[in-house]
């Protein structure tokens, strides 16, 4: 998520003054995108923060913060809870925390718009095929763009990288819906 377009749209006031500049983690959801019969809202264990590494929770904090309430721990169980025990056949709860440290490290979405000039701009726009290509050349798979509307402007607001099943290999995001292709997309 873009932590500046996800303090726009927020209800409540985000907890930082300035939100961070740089992509972070929202969730790793095990989804229908490789798996049509996995759910949502799955049961299984209760989280447990003291089980995360020091050095783990070090990461997260860097990666997976609740940029509106600044409760890291309410946020990553809410994750946990509604989606890592989705994987519980695959991943135990340090394997989904470590999983999604792993694949926003190993794809920097920041850098990558960054390194194609697509960089937050008060008044530049982006075509939809742009952003998409950018980080379809540095991953080699097809993301998905979600954005926020204001009016008659649309925010890019997510970049969802999709994998298999298991979390090991990306794969293309096989879902068009996020983003209106044919309308400029605002970054700041």
């Amino acid at each position: 998520q873009w932590p500046p377009v996800t303090c726009r749209f927020s209800r409540k006031p985000c907890y930082k003054h300035q939100p961070l500049q740089i992509f972070t983690i929202h969730g790793l959801w095990p989804s229908n995108y490789s798996n049509p019969t996995t759910p949502s809202n799955c049961v299984g264990p209760r989280f447990n923060e003291s089980k995360l590494p020091p050095q783990l929770r070090s990461k997260l904090k860097m990666s997976w913060p609740d940029v509106e309430s600044g409760n890291n721990t309410n946020f990553w169980e809410g994750e946990w809870r509604k989606h890592g025990t989705c994987s519980k056949q695959t991943l135990n709860q340090i394997q989904y925390f470590e999983r999604s440290y792993e694949m926003w490290h190993s794809h920097n979405i920041t850098k990558i718009l960054k390194n194609a000039s697509i960089v937050p701009h008060p008044t530049q726009t982006w075509k939809y095929s742009d952003i998409v290509s950018a980080i379809k050349t540095a991953t080699q798979t097809t993301p998905l763009l979600r954005c926020k509307w204001d009016k008659n402007t649309q925010w890019l607001h997510e970049v969802v990288l999709c994998y298999e099943y298991n979390a090991l290999k990306q794969i293309d995001c096989n879902r068009t819906a996020g983003c209106r292709n044919q309308q400029a997309i605002s970054f700041q």
